[in-house]
């Protein structure tokens, strides 16, 4: 089946104890979770799942998992960047023999001084010419230190296994030119969710957004409510919604989305060192942030 990409899918966390060890039995209740809700599917293996910080062993564990606790009527992506075409290439295959709907590839990035738009047309479409399942361009300038131009996402988008891609660079004028410039069925997903429902509005078919791991109700209402034409529900959701997003990327990070879980009836726990877990303050302040915002 074509499974769609339009909707929601929260880039889902990896639980950890204290000392870094991989919770699995906890990853298992969190899908369970939220597949309750709802969610049109999820990402797995994104960059709030700590896969930097994921041998391939625990890689390939999670999305077995996550398949086995993901309907076959949702859609599941995964996150299966390299430094390497070949490397990428090689996991793509493992993990499209899992069970992944789309991969998620994101860009390139150690020797970022090389990586123009030829370089990173390159690894894009070879990885698209041979990966079994569809593949998502990831842009995450926050991350690598490349923001992919416009030209390169239209050129990629002439690809019959370019899907789309996953936009986290809060930046609207750049996907409503990607969105002016691409086949209507090329997709574009919000990767940041203060700038959910104005990416909507411009044409966004959905959003891949750290803030509904742990609260996946409201982002499902901003959704719904734009997708019905309940535009001034939308907004007012938004506006409650933005400052939690803001805080558990920008301000605190995963640690902070992990916090936000516990809070929320999921299970967060820990990051994995070199990140380090909120102090009781932060705790403290990010419990009042969702409380103004309704969430708790």
């Amino acid at each position: 089946m074509t499974h769609k990409l339009s909707g929601l899918f929260p880039p889902i966390t990896t639980p950890f104890d204290k000392d870094g060890n991989l919770l699995i039995e906890q990853f298992k209740e969190n899908l369970d979770r939220w597949a309750a809700v709802g969610l049109d599917g999820l990402l797995v293996l994104g960059s709030n799942g700590e896969s930097p910080y994921l041998s391939d062993e625990e890689k390939l564990l999670l999305v077995r998992e996550a398949r086995q606790r993901i309907s076959r009527d949702r859609t599941m992506i995964v996150g299966a960047g390299r430094e390497s075409t070949r490397l990428c290439l090689e996991f793509v295959r493992k993990v499209a023999d899992l069970g992944a709907d789309y991969v998620l590839i994101g860009t390139p990035c150690y020797f970022k001084s090389q990586m123009g738009d030829d370089a990173l047309l390159a690894h894009f479409w070879m990885v698209a010419d041979e990966s079994p399942v569809p593949i998502l361009i990831y842009n995450v300038p926050q991350f690598t230190g490349i923001s992919t131009s416009a030209s390169l996402i239209v050129r990629l988008s002439a690809h019959e296994n370019v899907a789309g891609m996953k936009d986290s660079s809060g930046n609207l004028p750049f996907q409503a030119e990607v969105r002016s410039r691409t086949p209507s069925d090329f997709r574009v997903l919000v990767g940041s969710a203060p700038t959910l429902l104005p990416s909507l509005i411009q044409g966004a078919s959905g959003g891949i957004v750290a803030v509904g791991v742990a609260l996946p109700q409201m982002t499902i209402d901003l959704y719904q409510a734009f997708q019905s034409g309940d535009w001034k529900r939308a907004a007012q959701i938004q506006e409650r919604l933005t400052p939690p997003a803001q805080a558990v990327t920008g301000t605190f990070g995963i640690a902070g989305l992990k916090a936000a879980m516990d809070l929320t009836g999921f299970y967060g726990g820990f990051p994995r060192l070199p990140l380090l877990p909120l102090s009781q303050a932060q705790r403290e302040t990010l419990a009042s942030i969702l409380k103004r915002a309704g969430a708790l």
